[in-house]
């Protein structure tokens, strides 16, 4: 696998309401990924980018809303979220302080 695609697969992390609530009581944390990754990619980078171990990866591809911009019409861009459930006793901290 290229070092190089790895680190580009993950392009954010998803930090809302429901995926907190994931990361508390289930220990999965959700990432916006790039639209060709595959679930193998996707685990492969986690633990590379975060040093943890990944049980299972679930992927949603997400269409994106049809929007009116006065008489045009326009579209978001279909994106791809990935939720990826780590094991026991590990955590990913995104906010990185103390």
């Amino acid at each position: 696998m290229n070092q190089e695609r790895l680190m580009q697969i993950i392009k954010s992390p998803l930090v809302s309401e429901k995926s907190s609530l994931a990361a508390d009581n289930a220990n999965q944390f959700t990432f916006r990924v790039v639209t060709d990754a595959t679930k193998p990619e996707i685990k492969r980078a986690v633990e590379r980018m975060f040093g943890v171990d990944v049980l299972q990866v679930r992927v949603i591809n997400v269409k994106g809303k049809s929007k009116r911009f006065g008489r045009t019409l326009g579209k978001r861009n279909d994106w791809r979220k990935a939720i990826v459930r780590l094991k026991e006793g590990q955590d990913i901290d995104f906010a990185g302080g103390a």
